[in-house]
């Protein structure tokens, strides 16, 4: 066994005091283009939806910063999450983030928040599949989105991360909640 510890020892101190000239250095990356630094970005708006009879739908837009408009539209993602306040069980206030779309089952039908984007705005939508024009303003007024824009489409595919968990991009973005923008008040 003694011998077996100091041929361990031994080889361990050999590998460990071998060290080499440093090699040349590589040869420089390419540069990245302008716009986004590589991150994303996170910014959120709350908003009351306008009615229009003539689609039976709510709409309403949300224009993208200039400082977050995207570098490359047709590559970068958007991603918009929906907050709902619930409560845990000591009864205090905990926000949630659902990414959307995102379906509600009525007594009426059936109700979807989707969304579409370009680079300057995004457009968020309430569908469903009855008459809208009395739905129940808490699905219309005070709604408050968080939308992420992603440097790329791959962003889950490179990450690993499920972008349907907002708490998990922004950890993967390494964005804290100070760093979310409010842009505006209610329009």
């Amino acid at each position: 066994m003694k011998k077996l510890f100091s041929i361990l020892f031994m080889t361990t101190f050999l590998f460990a005091a071998c060290e080499g000239d440093q090699g040349p250095p590589g040869p420089p990356g390419e540069d990245g283009i302008n716009g986004l630094d590589g991150l994303g970005y996170t910014y959120e708006e709350t908003i009351t939806f306008d009615y229009f009879s003539d689609s039976n739908t709510y709409s309403q837009f949300i224009n993208i910063p200039e400082e977050v408009e995207t570098a490359n539209p047709q590559a970068d993602a958007v991603l918009v999450y929906r907050l709902e306040v619930l409560q845990d069980n000591d009864g205090n206030d905990l926000d949630t983030w659902s990414l959307i779309p995102q379906n509600f089952f009525l007594d009426e039908g059936t109700i979807q928040y989707v969304y579409n984007h370009t680079a300057g705005d995004v457009e968020v939508l309430i569908d469903g599949n009855f008459d809208l024009s009395n739905l129940d303003p808490f699905f219309v007024e005070n709604q408050t989105f968080r939308i992420v824009v992603l440097p790329s489409d791959t962003f889950a595919e490179t990450t690993g991360v499920d972008v349907a968990n907002y708490k998990a991009v922004m950890n993967a973005l390494d964005l804290k909640e100070s760093d979310v923008k409010k842009v505006s008040t209610l329009k």
